[in-house]
């Protein structure tokens, strides 16, 4: 008989949550019971599962009892205060916050290229930011092959990456100016229909955002290459779900355009669209809702014989959240590690 688990949602109501949701049951999650905890002002309300009204419950510290996996998506803070916790109750935590991605005893992972990485974890596994994810999944193919010198990246992101809120916002804003009205912006600072800007998160001292420093910061530590020059300037745009992202790549020795698309294309996680007569390729209504990145555009840099660019689509809250942290706990029931609790310490999480 295959054994099931017990399953805690942390943030259920939020876009991530509910994908979660959807993914646990499409993906037949080896599920024997499921808890759904949020803020109070959703505590009470339901949500489906495989066809069953659940019930939301506010999140406490009693709230992980016996609880085997929590799959959190409530915020930094939230994680913080929770994650612990569950820890300390028991439960393995797959993080999709900034709170401990960057910790040195918390595995980040993104299961097509680190999987192994599960095995190092002392309670917690950290869910990389989404424009990670999705850089990751295409460019790690190529780094297998050939070493890489620099990346260079400009993502274009969807308002989904700052939760189903933002989406309304944007889907309300459009609406006001249609009518002829003044877009308001209440989650962004900025009226984002019809417009774009630089990435809302915080400024740096280097003069990067915290968007663009996760990207740099992360990317070296899932691909264990601490000295990977990387570049990256984020931006958000109106579309509702699904980044892009336009990539410049340096090996440290040629790779043709034609190598390049051969190895995408047998690569997990990555679907090549490339119709150059049409003028066709990855589109961000094409990725929504699919579980794989959509790579495109693949050539060769004409200022540089050792560059390659290409240009990527995902659907940032299934692969470059939810469905990457599914496939996570799908690695710890396939390496029989989600029963282990020879993990739980009394060590404290963002400590060195």
């Amino acid at each position: 008989m295959t054994k099931s688990y017990r399953v805690a949602i942390l943030g259920a109501t939020g876009a991530v949550g509910t994908e979660l949701l959807e993914l646990l049951a499409s993906r037949n999650f080896p599920v024997a019971e499921l808890k759904l905890l949020a803020s109070p002002r959703s505590a009470g309300k339901t949500m489906k599962f495989k066809g069953e009204d659940l019930v939301i419950e506010s999140a406490g510290d009693r709230s992980f009892d016996n609880i085997d996996l929590v799959l959190a998506s409530a915020g930094g803070s939230i994680s913080k205060t929770f994650a612990p916790v569950a820890v300390a109750q028991g439960a393995i935590v797959i993080d999709n916050s900034s709170a401990f991605r960057l910790d040195p005893h918390v595995p980040l992972v993104v299961p097509e290229v680190n999987p192994d990485a599960v095995r190092n974890h002392q309670g917690i596994i950290a869910n990389p930011n989404c424009t990670t994810i999705l850089m990751a999944v295409a460019v790690y193919p190529l780094y297998k092959v050939r070493k890489i010198k620099r990346i260079i990246a400009a993502t274009y992101q969807s308002a989904s990456g700052a939760g189903a809120m933002a989406m309304t916002e944007v889907l309300n804003q459009t609406k006001e100016i249609l009518a002829g009205k003044s877009p308001t912006p209440e989650i962004f600072p900025y009226p984002l229909a019809f417009n774009l800007f630089p990435h809302n998160s915080p400024m740096t001292a280097n003069g990067y955002c915290e968007e663009e420093m996760k990207m740099v910061n992360e990317t070296r530590k899932i691909f264990n290459a601490a000295e990977l020059k990387i570049s990256a300037t984020c931006v958000r745009v109106p579309v509702l779900r699904a980044h892009s992202e336009a990539i410049n790549i340096e090996f440290a020795s040629p790779l043709s355009a034609r190598e390049a698309k051969e190895i995408l294309s047998t690569s997990p996680g990555v679907r090549v669209v490339e119709d150059w007569q049409a003028n066709y390729f990855p589109m961000p209504i094409d990725a929504t809702g699919i579980d794989e990145v959509l790579v495109g555009r693949i050539r060769q840099d004409l200022s540089h014989e050792c560059g390659l660019e290409l240009w990527l689509c995902g659907d940032q809250i299934r692969k470059g959240a939810a469905l990457n942290a599914v496939q996570i706990a799908e690695l710890l029931v396939e390496k029989n590690l989600l029963s282990a609790k020879e993990y739980q310490t009394a060590k404290s999480y963002g400590e060195e």
